[in-house]
């Protein structure tokens, strides 16, 4: 995995801006510690950093091939799990390739079949081609969203990047934010709405889309999105074919010329990619899969089950461990640390977060990184399969909002009158809301209750899983570490979406349908166990920690919080019992803790970017 970005002007002369982009190229340093290069003429100007994954002598970037005497260069961040047979049929269509790489692959693709190749790849990516002889940019995202790439215009500039701070690197792009940046910071985050980058005038390519940009200006193209389509299988044809598709590609996702592992809680999720990828490695006479697991110091004394979380993961990871004999690593993660580092996370993420939900990961890739360099998670199986509170939930259900987070009116008093009366704060998240369920695509004929579990899907696919795919990215990519994230596999995205909701929920059991499709890879107790979320801590003192930080903060006259929230109302609701209180801040996950952690984040992100609101 690695980082791109780059820089396209008509009128200036870039040889003579070197110097900006490579501080642009510098803030990927560590998406790509292995490598950087760039490409640079007086109209284009691309960048790379590189982290190599596969054939580390062939792979350099920006990668440069000819059609004749027609020049094309890629930067690119991302895997081809299809590589082999978009090889095999370029090949039979006279090409000839120098390296292994899923590089030339992709960059050959687009010059054999144009803006139409990503109709064929699988995998995760977001990349740049720039065609000299036409002066003509293409960019490309994969369909889920799981590699991020943003881009700004400014005059005769257009300017692309992995993450906001490369744009902000160049000095054309200032750290603005306008009325919706900060409705967006405030009502929407730590989610953000698709194609927003929260700066002023910054955009985020969507998951799904392309774009080219030369100098008749720019078009976007959406080229995949959930088509919608009566489902004819019958509940054993599905779930054999759910079964198929969870180990094809995991075992596509399992190549690698560097070591590889999994992340295991002991959930059903990361449990069957270990089991799969377990069972693979054994077959290959690859020895024992590496695992790793996270958890917090004291945890145990402090745990107190719940509906949403039932029972610690600690025991469920030794089962699963044990049962495919993998090689096991935990990562024991202290307070102080944990709430030391909600800073760097916002950093990395380039805005508030998921609070200690961020630094948890944060601190967990950074071990990982020790001992691996890609690494396979079970993110996204609850928005595909219908895991979360909200798909089972009636209050969330008829929520007329997005379900994870059902009373964001309680937002609003935090902001000042002045704020309130600038972002129209209610009315900016209906909008959105709206936004969205315009979006859905529909099935005619569809009941009330189907067509409604079909929006709570769309939503969470398409406004809840780029949260987490974003914070995937950004923690482990901060340590140069490639996750991979196998149940976003458009093909298993495309398939399940088109599951009735009744098969999904297969005796009234969330992810139902997955459960059934991993008899026979799973043990029985493992296959059955009630959702856990990811693992997070319980220990009161990162609770004090976060509030006496927040507190310090919210009495600074110079914080720049200070004009846009109401600081005696969040101070009040700091002296009140936050272990007990359930403030919805994100939806039932986030708690009173992660209110105040978020306003430390906010805090410094804010200076740390000289963020000004215009």
């Amino acid at each position: 995995m690695c980082g791109i970005t780059g820089w396209i002007d008509w009128e200036q002369n870039l040889t003579e801006k070197s110097h900006i982009l490579s501080a642009m190229i510098e803030t990927l340093a560590a998406r790509g510690p292995d490598a950087q290069g760039a490409y640079i003429t007086p109209h284009a100007a691309l960048g790379h950093r590189r982290l190599s994954v596969i054939d580390p002598v062939g792979g350099a970037q920006p990668m440069i091939r000819f059609r004749g005497e027609q020049k094309f260069v890629i930067t690119y961040n991302g895997e081809l799990y299809n590589t082999p047979e978009i090889r095999q049929e370029l090949e039979a269509r006279g090409h000839t390739f120098s390296t292994h790489c899923d590089t030339e692959v992709l960059l050959v693709a687009f010059i054999e079949w144009g803006p139409a190749c990503v109709e064929r790849f699988n995998g995760i990516y977001a990349f740049g081609i720039w065609d000299e002889a036409n002066q003509s940019l293409f960019l490309a995202r994969d369909r889920i969203g799981v590699k991020p790439l943003f881009y700004a215009e400014r005059g005769s500039s257009f300017i692309f990047g992995s993450e906001l701070k490369t744009l902000l690197a160049n000095p054309l792009v200032k750290p603005e934010i306008d009325a919706e940046g900060v409705a967006e910071v405030f009502m929407i985050g730590p989610a953000r709405t698709p194609g927003h980058g929260v700066f002023r005038d910054v955009k985020e390519l969507k998951p799904g889309y392309c774009m080219t940009y030369n100098r008749q200006g720019k078009s976007v193209r959406q080229y995949w999105s959930l088509e919608t389509k009566p489902h004819v299988d019958d509940f054993d044809t599905t779930v054999e074919t759910v079964r198929e598709l969870l180990k094809d590609t995991t075992r596509r996702q399992l190549v690698s010329d560097v070591p590889i592992c999994t992340l295991l809680s002991g959930g059903l999720d990361s449990s069957a990619l270990t089991a799969l990828a377990a069972t693979a490695y054994k077959q290959s006479g690859l020895g024992s899969l590496h695992t790793y697991a996270v958890d917090y110091v004291d945890n145990d004394l402090y745990f107190k089950a719940n509906s949403f979380q039932p029972n610690p993961d600690a025991p469920w990871v030794t089962r699963v461990s044990g049962y495919f004999e993998t090689y096991h690593h935990n990562v024991l993660l202290d307070t102080p640390e944990l709430a030391g580092s909600l800073k760097s996370a916002a950093i990395v993420r380039d805005l508030p977060g998921m609070a200690d939900i961020d630094t948890s990961l944060y601190l967990f890739c950074r071990e990982i990184k020790k001992g691996a360099t890609v690494a396979l998670s079970g993110e996204c199986a609850d928005e595909v399969f219908g895991g979360y509170p909200w798909f089972h939930r009636e209050d969330m259900i008829n929520a007329k909002t997005f379900p994870w987070s059902p009373h964001p009116e309680i937002r609003v008093p935090w902001l000042t009158p002045e704020i309130q009366d600038k972002i129209k704060p209610t009315e900016y998240v209906a909008q959105r809301y709206s936004d969205a369920l315009a979006e859905v695509p529909r099935l005619p004929g569809e009941g009330m209750r189907s067509a409604r579990m079909r929006e709570i899907f769309y939503l969470s696919l398409t406004r809840f899983m780029p949260t987490l795919l974003d914070r995937k990215d950004r923690m482990s990519m901060a340590f140069g570490l490639e996750v991979r994230v196998p149940f976003c596999d458009h093909r298993i995205v495309d398939y399940v979406w088109n599951v009735p909701w009744g098969m999904k929920n297969y005796q009234n059991r969330e992810k139902g349908l997955l459960r059934y499709a991993l008899e026979g890879i799973l043990p029985d107790d493992v296959r059955w166990r009630k959702k856990s979320p990811y693992p997070k801590t319980h220990n009161p003192s990162y609770t004090k920690a976060v509030v006496d930080e927040a507190l310090a903060i919210l009495n600074d006259p110079t914080s720049p919080l200070k004009p846009l929230l109401d600081i005696n109302k969040l101070k009040e609701i700091a002296q009140t019992d936050l272990s007990a209180s359930n403030i919805p801040w994100f939806g039932q996950l986030m708690g009173g803790p992660q209110l105040f952690a978020y306003l430390i984040q906010a805090d410094h992100w804010m200076r740390a970017y000289n963020v000004q609101v215009v």
